[in-house]
């Protein structure tokens, strides 16, 4: 019998030419470096969400590249997926050597620059109750939306050598063709 996980890479899409990994309407990029894609499936849909594997090279923040590739239905809950709303998880391996106490991720639609209300980009944040937000090694998390979008995952531990799966649902509203996704993992003060 084979592992799920491994089943999953199996089944997984490859990345095209240019690197890029396509779930639905999405493409998924590491072309900013510090860690690496590995694998990707998924339409982005509430039944399907999109299933990304990955490996953390750094404690440091790195910055995932997604571009809308395709057409998104005009209806938000569409369970094609709804236009600007994408349902992930993301499996990350620590491969960094150092255990993760925290981890944050921000959206920024122009990179470098934090997020603000306007631009229609967020973690849901009409949804402030949303049950899709949420993780198997931190028992909580804290979102902040403005002036940035920003979850912070707390009250947990990743070991290096050790997997952690987040679930997200992002919303881009306006949607913009290219959004970034900073992921920050944080290591002990001492």
């Amino acid at each position: 019998m084979i592992a799920l996980p491994l089943l999953a890479c199996l089944l997984a899409a490859e990345p095209g030419d240019d690197g890029r990994w396509q779930a639905g309407p999405y493409a998924f990029s590491d072309e900013s470096g510090g860690f690496r894609i590995r694998a990707v499936s998924g339409s982005g849909s509430r039944g399907d969400p999109v299933i990304l594997q990955q490996e953390l090279y750094t404690a440091s923040a790195v910055v995932m590249v997604i571009r809308l590739i395709g057409e998104t239905p005009r209806y938000a809950y569409d369970e094609r997926a709804g236009a600007g709303y994408l349902f992930i998880e993301i499996e990350t391996l620590n491969a960094s050597n150092l255990p993760w106490v925290e981890f944050e991720f921000e959206l920024q639609e122009k990179r470098g620059v934090s997020s603000v209300y306007g631009d229609g980009l967020s973690f849901d944040q009409r949804n402030v109750g949303s049950d899709y937000v949420g993780s198997d090694a931190f028992k909580s998390h804290d979102r902040k939306f403005e002036p940035h979008d920003r979850l912070l995952f707390q009250s947990g531990t990743v070991d290096a050598g050790h997997s952690v799966t987040f679930r997200l649902l992002m919303t881009d509203l306006t949607p913009q063709p290219v959004f970034y996704l900073v992921q920050d993992p944080r290591i002990p003060a001492s």
